[in-house]
Protein backbone atom coordinates (compact mmCIF):
# COMPACT_ATOMS: atom_id res chain seq x y z
CA UNK A 1 0.00 0.00 0.00
CA UNK A 2 1.51 3.24 -1.05
CA UNK A 3 1.21 6.51 0.99
CA UNK A 4 -1.85 7.95 -1.10
CA UNK A 5 -3.48 4.92 -0.08
CA UNK A 6 -2.48 5.02 3.07
CA UNK A 7 -4.14 8.26 3.68
CA UNK A 8 -7.59 7.56 2.46
CA UNK A 9 -7.64 3.69 4.35
CA UNK A 10 -7.05 5.33 7.87
CA UNK A 11 -7.80 8.61 8.46
CA UNK A 12 -8.95 8.14 11.91
CA UNK A 13 -6.11 5.97 12.86
CA UNK A 14 -2.77 7.56 11.19
CA UNK A 15 -2.13 11.13 11.68
CA UNK A 16 -1.21 13.07 8.21
CA UNK A 17 1.32 15.09 10.72
CA UNK A 18 2.84 11.60 11.95
CA UNK A 19 3.15 10.01 8.47
CA UNK A 20 4.27 13.11 7.43
CA UNK A 21 7.23 12.99 9.80
CA UNK A 22 7.98 9.03 9.01
CA UNK A 23 7.91 9.93 5.22
CA UNK A 24 10.13 12.94 5.93
CA UNK A 25 12.52 10.13 7.90
CA UNK A 26 12.72 7.72 5.54
CA UNK A 27 13.66 9.26 2.98
CA UNK A 28 16.77 11.29 4.91
CA UNK A 29 17.69 7.23 5.30
CA UNK A 30 17.61 7.01 1.74
CA UNK A 31 19.49 9.99 0.59
CA UNK A 32 21.80 8.98 3.63
CA UNK A 33 22.26 6.02 1.93
CA UNK A 34 23.10 7.24 -1.09
CA UNK A 35 25.44 10.25 -0.27
CA UNK A 36 27.44 7.28 1.55
CA UNK A 37 27.65 5.38 -1.25
CA UNK A 38 28.57 8.29 -3.79
CA UNK A 39 31.22 9.07 -1.15
CA UNK A 40 32.60 5.51 -0.84
CA UNK A 41 32.69 5.32 -5.04
CA UNK A 42 34.82 8.75 -4.85
CA UNK A 43 37.34 7.77 -2.13
CA UNK A 44 38.08 4.53 -3.69
CA UNK A 45 38.39 5.63 -7.48
CA UNK A 46 40.48 8.42 -6.09
CA UNK A 47 42.84 6.49 -4.21
CA UNK A 48 43.30 3.70 -6.46
CA UNK A 49 43.74 6.48 -9.05
CA UNK A 50 46.86 7.17 -7.11
CA UNK A 51 48.44 3.88 -7.23
CA UNK A 52 50.35 2.92 -9.99
CA UNK A 53 50.25 -0.68 -9.86
CA UNK A 54 46.61 -0.73 -8.85
CA UNK A 55 45.65 0.87 -12.22
CA UNK A 56 48.10 -1.63 -14.01
CA UNK A 57 46.51 -4.48 -12.24
CA UNK A 58 42.57 -3.09 -12.84
CA UNK A 59 42.95 -2.18 -16.40
CA UNK A 60 46.03 -3.67 -17.75
CA UNK A 61 45.06 -7.20 -16.62
CA UNK A 62 42.09 -9.68 -17.28
CA UNK A 63 40.72 -8.44 -13.97
CA UNK A 64 39.34 -5.50 -15.38
CA UNK A 65 36.27 -7.75 -16.72
CA UNK A 66 35.82 -8.68 -13.31
CA UNK A 67 36.08 -5.00 -11.55
CA UNK A 68 33.52 -4.27 -14.78
CA UNK A 69 30.82 -7.11 -14.37
CA UNK A 70 30.74 -7.66 -10.39
CA UNK A 71 28.38 -4.83 -9.50
CA UNK A 72 26.34 -5.72 -12.31
CA UNK A 73 26.31 -8.97 -10.87
CA UNK A 74 25.45 -7.37 -7.63
CA UNK A 75 22.62 -4.52 -8.83
CA UNK A 76 20.86 -7.76 -10.32
CA UNK A 77 21.15 -10.25 -6.75
CA UNK A 78 20.30 -7.46 -4.51
CA UNK A 79 17.10 -6.65 -7.26
CA UNK A 80 16.42 -10.16 -7.30
CA UNK A 81 16.66 -10.96 -3.00
CA UNK A 82 16.37 -8.02 -1.14
CA UNK A 83 13.46 -9.03 0.10
CA UNK A 84 14.65 -11.97 1.69
CA UNK A 85 17.44 -10.52 3.07
CA UNK A 86 18.67 -9.73 6.54
CA UNK A 87 18.97 -5.62 6.84
CA UNK A 88 22.21 -5.86 7.45
CA UNK A 89 23.55 -8.28 4.95
CA UNK A 90 21.22 -5.95 2.13
CA UNK A 91 23.48 -2.87 3.33
CA UNK A 92 27.12 -4.61 3.57
CA UNK A 93 26.23 -5.45 -0.28
CA UNK A 94 25.46 -1.93 -1.08
CA UNK A 95 28.37 -0.97 0.51
CA UNK A 96 30.62 -3.97 -1.23
CA UNK A 97 28.59 -2.27 -4.75
CA UNK A 98 29.85 1.39 -4.07
CA UNK A 99 33.28 0.12 -3.31
CA UNK A 100 33.20 -2.21 -6.52
CA UNK A 101 32.11 0.91 -8.53
CA UNK A 102 34.79 3.11 -7.06
CA UNK A 103 36.87 0.75 -8.42
CA UNK A 104 35.97 0.35 -11.83
CA UNK A 105 35.44 4.43 -11.75
CA UNK A 106 38.98 5.00 -11.39
CA UNK A 107 39.92 6.02 -14.93
CA UNK A 108 38.04 9.48 -14.66
CA UNK A 109 40.68 10.34 -12.03
CA UNK A 110 43.36 9.50 -15.10
CA UNK A 111 41.33 11.21 -18.15
CA UNK A 112 39.39 14.09 -16.88
CA UNK A 113 41.08 16.81 -15.05
CA UNK A 114 40.73 16.74 -11.41
CA UNK A 115 39.16 20.67 -11.71
CA UNK A 116 36.92 19.36 -14.16
CA UNK A 117 35.67 16.47 -12.25
CA UNK A 118 34.63 18.44 -9.15
CA UNK A 119 32.79 21.63 -11.46
CA UNK A 120 31.05 18.51 -13.60
CA UNK A 121 29.92 17.05 -10.07
CA UNK A 122 28.85 20.01 -8.64
CA UNK A 123 26.65 20.95 -11.45
CA UNK A 124 25.10 17.42 -11.34
CA UNK A 125 24.65 17.59 -7.48
CA UNK A 126 22.71 20.97 -8.13
CA UNK A 127 20.57 18.97 -11.30
CA UNK A 128 19.61 15.92 -9.33
CA UNK A 129 18.86 17.71 -6.24
CA UNK A 130 16.18 19.80 -8.29
CA UNK A 131 14.81 16.84 -10.57
CA UNK A 132 14.82 15.02 -7.07
CA UNK A 133 12.92 17.58 -5.40
CA UNK A 134 10.15 17.98 -8.16
CA UNK A 135 9.78 14.17 -7.90
CA UNK A 136 8.63 13.99 -3.89
CA UNK A 137 7.01 17.32 -4.14
CA UNK A 138 4.72 17.37 -7.47
CA UNK A 139 1.55 16.43 -7.50
CA UNK A 140 1.83 14.79 -11.23
CA UNK A 141 1.86 10.98 -11.44
CA UNK A 142 4.63 10.59 -12.95
CA UNK A 143 4.73 6.60 -13.54
CA UNK A 144 3.24 6.68 -17.19
CA UNK A 145 6.78 8.00 -18.47
CA UNK A 146 8.31 5.24 -16.99
CA UNK A 147 8.18 2.44 -20.05
CA UNK A 148 8.99 5.68 -22.30
CA UNK A 149 12.37 6.22 -19.92
CA UNK A 150 13.12 2.52 -19.50
CA UNK A 151 12.56 2.00 -23.87
CA UNK A 152 15.27 5.35 -23.86
CA UNK A 153 17.71 3.61 -21.54
CA UNK A 154 17.52 0.61 -22.96
CA UNK A 155 18.19 1.80 -26.45
CA UNK A 156 20.78 4.24 -25.22
CA UNK A 157 22.49 1.16 -23.92
CA UNK A 158 22.10 -0.70 -27.45
CA UNK A 159 23.63 1.63 -29.38
CA UNK A 160 26.24 2.26 -27.42
CA UNK A 161 27.14 -0.87 -27.73
CA UNK A 162 27.45 -0.98 -31.59
CA UNK A 163 29.44 2.44 -30.99
CA UNK A 164 32.11 0.69 -29.22
CA UNK A 165 33.13 -0.45 -32.88
CA UNK A 166 32.31 1.86 -34.98
CA UNK A 167 33.71 5.49 -32.74
CA UNK A 168 31.81 7.46 -33.80
CA UNK A 169 31.75 10.98 -31.94
CA UNK A 170 28.48 12.38 -33.36
CA UNK A 171 26.75 8.82 -32.73
CA UNK A 172 28.61 9.95 -29.02
CA UNK A 173 27.37 12.65 -28.46
CA UNK A 174 23.74 12.26 -29.15
CA UNK A 175 23.76 9.34 -26.73
CA UNK A 176 25.13 11.52 -24.27
CA UNK A 177 22.64 14.24 -24.87
CA UNK A 178 19.66 11.55 -24.59
CA UNK A 179 21.33 9.91 -22.09
CA UNK A 180 21.14 12.81 -19.63
CA UNK A 181 17.54 13.57 -20.90
CA UNK A 182 16.62 10.21 -19.81
CA UNK A 183 18.45 10.28 -16.07
CA UNK A 184 16.78 13.28 -15.30
CA UNK A 185 13.11 11.90 -16.03
CA UNK A 186 14.45 8.79 -13.95
CA UNK A 187 15.45 10.92 -10.96
CA UNK A 188 12.32 12.26 -11.23
CA UNK A 189 10.05 9.23 -11.34
CA UNK A 190 12.49 7.16 -9.25
CA UNK A 191 11.85 9.79 -6.21
CA UNK A 192 8.31 9.67 -6.40
CA UNK A 193 8.05 5.77 -6.81
CA UNK A 194 10.96 5.78 -3.31
CA UNK A 195 8.25 8.18 -2.13
CA UNK A 196 5.08 5.64 -2.65
CA UNK A 197 6.88 2.87 -1.06
CA UNK A 198 6.69 4.82 2.29
CA UNK A 199 4.17 2.78 5.05
CA UNK A 200 4.10 3.79 8.16
CA UNK A 201 3.79 0.39 9.65
CA UNK A 202 6.83 -1.24 8.00
CA UNK A 203 8.95 -2.72 10.64
CA UNK A 204 12.54 -1.84 11.17
CA UNK A 205 13.75 -4.65 9.28
CA UNK A 206 11.86 -3.55 6.01
CA UNK A 207 12.27 -0.27 6.46
CA UNK A 208 16.03 -0.78 5.89
CA UNK A 209 15.93 -2.49 3.01
CA UNK A 210 13.36 -0.54 1.25
CA UNK A 211 16.08 2.62 2.05
CA UNK A 212 18.67 0.46 0.91
CA UNK A 213 17.30 -0.35 -2.45
CA UNK A 214 16.04 3.24 -2.98
CA UNK A 215 19.24 4.65 -2.87
CA UNK A 216 20.56 2.17 -5.41
CA UNK A 217 18.29 3.37 -7.77
CA UNK A 218 19.39 7.07 -6.80
CA UNK A 219 22.47 6.11 -6.84
CA UNK A 220 22.47 4.80 -10.23
CA UNK A 221 20.75 7.28 -11.45
CA UNK A 222 23.13 10.10 -10.14
CA UNK A 223 26.48 8.76 -11.02
CA UNK A 224 24.84 7.45 -14.61
CA UNK A 225 23.88 11.44 -15.13
CA UNK A 226 27.36 12.70 -13.72
CA UNK A 227 29.35 10.13 -16.55
CA UNK A 228 27.23 11.51 -18.98
CA UNK A 229 27.60 15.14 -18.15
CA UNK A 230 31.40 14.69 -17.93
CA UNK A 231 31.86 13.38 -21.05
CA UNK A 232 30.14 16.35 -22.59
CA UNK A 233 31.92 18.71 -20.50
CA UNK A 234 34.64 17.52 -18.90
CA UNK A 235 38.12 18.37 -19.64
CA UNK A 236 40.54 16.12 -20.88
CA UNK A 237 44.08 16.25 -18.90
CA UNK A 238 47.04 17.79 -20.25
Amino acid sequence: MDIRQQSRAFPGTVERAEIDAGLRSYMLRVYNYMASGLALTGIVAFLVSQNPTAVHAIFGTPLYWLVLLAPLGLVFFLSARITRMQPATAQALYWLYAALMGLSMSFIFLVYASDSIARVFFITAGSFAGLSLYGYTTKRDLSPFASFLMVGLIGVILASLVNMFFHSTGLQFALSVIGVLVFAGLTAYDTQSIKELYFAGDDEGVATRKSVMGALRLYLDFLNLFLLLLRLFGSSRN
